[in-house]
């Protein structure tokens, strides 16, 4: 039940945070944070990470259905064996998951608004770069991505070993 409750706290926040930038920020608005490097931007993204995929929304919605289903049955196959770190990779992946069907599903696009814009000199050339903008659920699922690994690498090295986590 806690990683059902901690994916509808991940849902709750994205929601919240992309109703916020919505009611307060005009569209393409930046408001600074910490200077250039990281603002608060609204932005509409009618397609996937990095923009790919524009207008199919019909798209990501099956596919997001089909993906919901398959990480709850997953969530729920983890929880019962005890695989923790498992359980709460597919907990954040379920909640962004969600956040951002539901803006396809009603907008037909999603709500991005954190920014990142890195300009330091790396060996001497200027590097001057601006992240694509994300939101609450990008980052969810990025994490819960990466625990996933962190997992796997976990499981591969204990059956390595001859033991179990």
């Amino acid at each position: 039940m806690y990683y059902y409750l901690l994916a509808l706290i991940v849902f709750l926040i994205d929601q919240g945070t992309k109703w916020l930038v919505v009611k307060n920020i005009p569209l393409h608005d930046s408001i600074p944070v910490i200077g250039e490097f990281f603002q608060l931007t609204s932005h509409r993204n009618r397609g996937a990470a990095f923009g790919i995929l524009q207008d199919q929304r019909w798209f990501f919605i099956l596919a997001t259905l089909i993906i919901v289903v398959g990480v709850v049955l997953y969530l729920n196959r983890t929880r019962k064996a005890g695989q923790k770190l498992m359980s709460l990779a597919l907990a954040l992946l379920l909640g962004g998951a969600v956040g951002n069907f539901l803006d396809r599903l009603l907008f037909g696009e999603v709500v991005d608004f954190l920014q990142l814009h890195f300009q330091f000199s790396f060996f001497g050339k200027a590097v001057n770069y601006i992240y694509p903008i994300f939101n609450v659920a990008d980052s969810a699922i990025v994490i819960g991505v990466i625990l996933i690994f962190i997992d796997s690498i976990i499981s591969w090295k204990n059956e390595k070993r001859g033991t179990t986590s």
